[in-house]
């Protein structure tokens, strides 16, 4: 880690982070805000059948250099990296993601983050629809995030998070124990998600990112925008569109 070469004002640029860069509370959350609001979670290497290893060079050349974005290995592991150049105390953590079934997919499964300041905080920028900015890691409180809610809760040696829905119902986002990892420890996930049948990944290209009130997704061939409650669906009709659709909703040209 120690001999990674990574440009800090490329990245801030990259995100569009012009706030203060001293390892506090305010840094963290205006950092992890602006990853969601500039990086789109997508899964589009691996349609194309281009490898994606588990190397903090790759990630942040990728995500810095080519203004593309990642799933949670690259995403994750890209923002550690920036943190800890940036002062920051980060920990990586596997995470378990539960499959259709209810039952947790395996370890690894999913890479997330903690961040010790005064107290630990949950950092993820790598899950798709999730959090604007970092949970406290504490467990039995509800957490509110412009209008959505998130708790932690501790069953045994895990924790688990959870969203409340628009029904009120609490549902599984992932599991986690607070052992560090290496990220070489994900490699083996790393390679299952791009090459299995089973895998999310390989079922259908995604792109999607957060926006201030809402979420762009590129799923296949639909185009979904959401604005608070309000939700707009369209077919997108070419392979030339599709291509528009990415450079102009999320800056992504392959």
């Amino acid at each position: 880690m120690f001999g990674l070469y990574l440009n800090i004002p490329a990245y801030l640029a990259r995100i569009t982070y012009q706030g203060p860069t001293d390892p506090t509370l305010q840094t963290l959350r205006g950092l992890h805000r602006a990853h969601m609001l500039a990086v789109p979670f997508e899964n589009l290497d691996i349609g194309l059948k281009r490898k994606i290893v588990c190397d903090e060079e790759a990630f942040l050349h990728k995500i810095v250099d080519h203004h593309r974005g990642g799933f949670c290995y690259e995403m994750n592991g890209a923002f550690a990296a920036l943190l800890r150049q940036l002062g920051f105390r980060v920990t990586l953590l596997s995470a378990r993601v539960p499959r259709a079934d209810g039952s947790d997919g395996p370890e690894f499964d999913h890479l997330t983050l903690r961040v010790d300041l005064n107290e630990p905080w949950l950092a993820d920028v790598g899950f798709g629809d999730f959090v604007l900015e970092p949970l406290l890691l504490k467990t039995d409180v509800v957490q509110d995030q412009g209008g959505k809610k998130y708790r932690l809760f501790e069953v045994g040696d895990r924790m688990h998070v959870q969203k409340c829905d628009r029904d009120g119902v609490w549902k599984p986002e992932y599991s986690f124990r607070l052992q560090a990892r290496q990220l070489s420890d994900f490699a083996k996930m790393c390679r299952y998600h791009q090459t299995s049948p089973d895998s999310p990944f390989t079922k259908k290209r995604l792109c999607t990112i957060a926006t201030p009130d809402g979420r762009i997704t590129l799923s296949n061939m639909r185009l979904i925008v959401t604005h608070g409650n309000s939700r707009e669906e369209s077919e997108v009709e070419s392979e030339v569109g599709w291509n528009a659709a990415l450079k102009t909703h999320f800056g992504v040209v392959l």
